[in-house]
């Protein structure tokens, strides 16, 4: 996942939060979800709650589309690039190489994605890539992240999960912080509390532990995400996909060794080896 470790400064490092500050935003979910969301323009709450799918829907509608009435989606797209850029060229001074070596080889496996279904994903894919390599590189990651993201929703739709049921069962197969995912994700008590009962009364989560249904069904959304991710790989022959590797790992491993992102973070994002 060096690519969405890439990705991942745009959460994590303070510049991005500064800039969505710089821009307008006020407070750290509104810039989070106008960085994220300006690819599909001015949308709904309805929108990104039924997009991002992971999210308290009242932390959505504090911020959308509020967000759009103090910046345009179009400042913020250039905010969003420039400030994921300065954190990456910070945290590895060669990135610029990484970028001139990568970005062929990430732009054949973005232009090999089907939209179809996938509207981050699409929305991202429309956006004229950046003149500049590191901001480029930046949007290549971001767009194929999110195709794997649109994949994993798509996977959830399909077994009926929402999203704290979905959180739950993570943290039932893990061993993640609960408080961590509630602070990350802002469902209140009787959200988190019904969707616990649910999982119970389906027979996936029993005294906080993964039933046999429930291993299953984690087993089954994770193979479909992983294989409704793999389409645009196949563009790739196996010497040019490590290459590709080789050509992110050390940028992946600077961003993963920043501090920045906990090692018990709310993406799932797994520490390299």
């Amino acid at each position: 996942m060096r690519y969405e470790a890439i990705h991942a400064v745009t959460y994590f490092a303070p510049h991005s939060a500064q800039a969505a500050r710089e821009a307008g935003l006020k407070g750290f979910w509104m810039g989070y979800f106008g960085f994220r969301a300006a690819p599909m323009g001015e949308v709904s709450a309805g929108v990104v709650k039924a997009t991002f799918a992971n999210f308290a829907p009242s932390r959505v509608e504090r911020a959308v589309p509020d967000a759009w009435a103090l910046a345009s989606p179009e400042s913020l797209l250039a905010a969003r690039s420039a400030s994921a850029a300065a954190a990456l060229r910070e945290l590895d001074e060669t990135v610029a190489d990484t970028a001139r070596s990568a970005n062929p080889l990430l732009e054949r496996l973005v232009a090999a994605g089907d939209g179809l279904g996938r509207p981050l994903f699409a929305a991202n894919l429309a956006l004229p890539l950046p003149e500049d390599p590191v901001e480029r590189l930046w949007q290549l990651c971001t767009t194929l992240r999110e195709y794997r993201g649109d994949g994993h929703v798509i996977a959830l739709a399909a077994e009926e999960v929402t999203g704290p049921e979905a959180h739950l069962l993570l943290l039932a197969e893990r061993n993640l912080s609960e408080e961590m995912l509630l602070l990350a994700r802002g469902f209140n008590e009787s959200e988190w509390t019904d969707a616990k009962e649910n999982l119970q009364a389906k027979g996936l989560v029993e005294k906080g532990h993964l039933t046999e249904v429930g291993i299953s069904l984690r087993n089954r959304i994770e193979a479909t995400t992983d294989r409704l991710a793999d389409g645009p790989f196949d563009v790739l022959s196996s010497a040019e996909l490590s290459t590709l590797t080789e050509h992110l790992e050390r940028s992946a491993r600077a961003v993963m060794a920043s501090g920045f992102i906990p090692e018990n973070n709310p993406i799932g994002l797994p520490v390299l080896d």
